[in-house]
């Protein structure tokens, strides 16, 4: 193979708060991804990255081959029905991309709205991303926000389809977040970000006209705050609402008006969260943790000129600690909740009645350890919902649910070829952390896997995102050689509610990182793991890279994915996408206190001379949340710091991908093998030593 590639060092001493902090890589992030040495640097180290897999490509194809073995290629997504129409995604085999469907309810022939693979050849792209589309209210028009280049900067594109072209020029420059129509189907509604890729701007678009001559609807300059706005659920009010961390401030405007500006309906009070409210008629519903509520409750209130006022707000489910709601979606009869109860997502159901709500049903399943969430619902007067279920061992299932008996009819269960449930198994179990919190671990592997074994340990911890039991195919190849697949629920995700949140955040931080490695050296004490391989991807990849740090002796290998590892450089640059909009979730390292505590764990600064296992890194070249420079100034102190014995370390650069890698269904197996046949070998003891012949 060939020796590793060396960064050339380039010291540079950061000052602030009185500490000194030496960075010999900063000039990767400093000269750009555009500069010949930065590009020499990735393609030296995708160069090693292929001699090191030079033998494994064998290995990689059947692991491939076995993915693909268990997906249905030519398929279609559940249909969604919008209007006089049911939209739908088809794939073809071997076709890499999406195609975009409708039928008319009425009868007729289906018709290709967008095939992805024809624009992608027709245009000459690496990689394609359509993140939204919205038939207008006729169904005449068809509008799209795509990405083509994987830094998730959109153009609008709107097809006329009578004609089968499009009907204006697009827009470009677009945020990924918003795409609505107004109810007349003339205009649309779509969002811009600042210079740091923060959404900051709502706008109205009249369709035939310049975008220079859009009309801006709001504006938010505070750095800390970003904006989104999203349609009532009978299409009637455009909500607009800019949000942080920690409060919401909420505007309305009704989307049947001419020129229509938007009303102040909820100001924002720091502490006081109110994630989701919508329009009911003669009142607003909306979830909130006003009154001291963590967990959240759902209130209303009634409606009347000017913005509401807290004194008027009534309770519709009044608070209860061991429930935390998440969500909830409006029928003309019904209202339909999400949240969590004991660790796992479930559903409410709340019949509208004249007077009021009636009390909230649960919706029960036959099995515990179940995800389930609100589905893709575009009908209002309707008596059923869609909603969508899946397990550890069973294929997501589309089920359309009767919201007065509680029934679930199967709509579609995605097929999975040459896979049999009776052969695998999932449990939890609870390991303890250092501070004596208890912490719950998925556990899932074949019924007759022999244990210990070798066991991948997922992990996440932030933003409060819950990584909820749930199918994969790309979990098979492992757990079919005999592997454990584990997941820690660890503190900074809501598995056990905004606690769980907040006791992973801000100078709590710490926890998710402790949480994790508490839960693999678990594993090991009681019988589960033999080997350890450590996983995580972005905020999971900064606990990855904490973990490393934490305990470098408990892993084989570990696999940081498009990681936030450089917090310190990231989190000081205000420049850059997403470091305002989260000082609530990391802290502000301007101030000194915040910086101790961020100084602590930053992966890239706690870096330390000592033997570390096997690391495969990947990153994309044009990812705008977490850039190419912090895994790769991370690969490259490694190296320098890895003492005799340590593991090999590859770094993956994928050149026309973002933060989600590469867009074809195919290539994102073939990556998944990648990782899958260097964790086998690192396992095994056959990965080459650093810089062997």
């Amino acid at each position: 193979m060939t020796s590793a590639p060396r960064a050339a060092r380039k010291g540079v001493l950061h000052d602030i708060h009185g500490v000194q902090r030496a960075d010999d890589y900063h000039w990767l992030k400093t000269q750009g991804k555009a500069d010949p040495e930065v590009l020499a640097y990735l393609s030296a180290e995708n160069a090693h990255l292929d001699a090191v897999m030079a033998p494994l490509r064998d290995t990689q194809a059947a692991i491939y081959r076995e993915l693909l073995s268990h997906v249905q290629e030519q398929d279609d997504q559940p249909e969604v029905v919008r209007g006089e129409y049911a939209y739908f995604q088809r794939t073809l085999e071997g076709q890499a991309h999406a195609i975009f469907m409708r039928r008319p309810l009425a009868g007729g022939p289906e018709e290709t709205l967008l095939d992805l693979n024809v624009l992608k050849v027709r245009e000459g792209l690496e990689n394609v991303w359509v993140y939204r589309a919205v038939p207008s209210p006729d169904g005449r028009l068809w509008a799209y926000l795509l990405d083509m280049t994987g830094q998730e900067v959109f153009e609008l594109r709107v097809l006329d389809t009578v004609t089968g072209e499009l009907a204006e020029a697009p827009l470009t420059g677009l945020s990924g977040w918003v795409l609505d129509w107004n109810a007349a189907g003339t205009g649309l509604y779509y969002a811009t970000d600042d210079a740091t890729q923060r959404p900051d701007s709502i706008w109205r678009h009249t369709l035939g006209q310049p975008q220079t001559q859009d009309e801006r609807l709001l504006h938010e300059p505070d750095g800390t705050f970003r904006v989104a706005a999203l349609t009532t659920e009978d299409c009637g009010t455009l909500r607009l609402v800019s949000q942080s961390n920690m409060a919401q401030e909420w505007w309305v405007l009704d989307t049947a008006q001419d020129g229509a500006q938007p009303t102040l309906l909820l100001a924002r009070e720091r502490g006081t969260e109110v994630p989701v409210l919508t329009d009911a008629g003669d009142h607003w519903l909306a979830l909130t943790n006003h009154g001291g509520a963590e967990e959240f409750k759902l209130v209303r209130f009634p409606k009347r000129a000017g913005t509401l006022d807290w004194a008027d707000a009534q309770d519709v489910l009044p608070y209860d600690p061991a429930r935390h709601l998440t969500g909830l979606h409006l029928f003309r009869d019904h209202l339909l909740l999400s949240g969590r109860e004991g660790g796992f997502t479930r559903l409410w159901v709340l019949a509208r009645t004249p007077g009021g709500y009636g009390p909230a049903r649960r919706v029960e399943f036959p099995e515990d350890i179940v995800t389930v969430r609100i589905g893709a619902n575009h009908v209002f007067d309707t008596g059923s919902a869609r909603i969508v279920f899946t397990s550890l061992t069973r294929p997501v299932e589309h089920l359309d649910l009767d919201l007065d008996s509680l029934d679930t009819n199967l709509v579609k269960a995605t097929p999975v070829p040459g896979y049999d449930a009776s052969l695998y198994v999932s449990e939890q179990t609870w390991i303890t952390a250092p501070d004596g919190e208890r912490v719950p671990v998925s556990l899932l592997r074949r019924r007759d896997t022999a244990l210990p074994a070798p066991t991948l340990l997922y992990g996440y911890g932030s933003y409060g995102f819950s990584m909820d039991p749930a199918f994969s195919i790309a979990r098979l190849p492992l757990v079919d050689r005999g592997w454990v697949y584990a997941t820690a629920h660890v503190r900074g995700g809501s598995e056990l509610g905004r606690r769980w949140y907040d006791a992973g955040r801000l100078a709590h931080k710490m926890n998710t990182f402790t949480d994790f490695v508490a839960a693999g050296a678990a594993l090991k004490a009681d019988g589960t793991a033999r080997e350890l391989v450590a996983m995580g991807r972005s905020a999971g990849g900064l606990l990855m890279g904490a973990a490393l740090n934490l305990r470098p002796d408990l892993w084989t290998a570990v696999f940081p994915g498009v990681p936030f590892v450089d917090v310190l450089s990231t989190m000081l640059d205000d420049s850059i996408p997403l470091t305002t909009n989260e000082y609530d979730e990391w802290g502000n390292p301007n101030h000194e206190e915040q910086y101790a505590v961020m100084a602590a764990y930053s992966p890239y600064d706690n870096l330390k001379a000592t033997r570390y296992p096997h690391l495969f890194i990947s990153t994309g070249l044009n990812d705008p949340r977490v850039a190419y420079w912090e895994p790769a100034k991370f690969a490259a102190r490694v190296r320098d710091l890895a003492q005799p014995g340590s593991g090999t370390v590859v770094l993956k650069t994928i050149i026309g991908a973002g933060h989600g890698g590469s867009s074809s269904r195919y290539e994102y197996l073939n990556e998944i093998a990648e990782e899958y046949a260097y964790a086998l070998a690192a396992v095994a003891g056959t990965l080459p030593t650093p810089d062997a012949p």
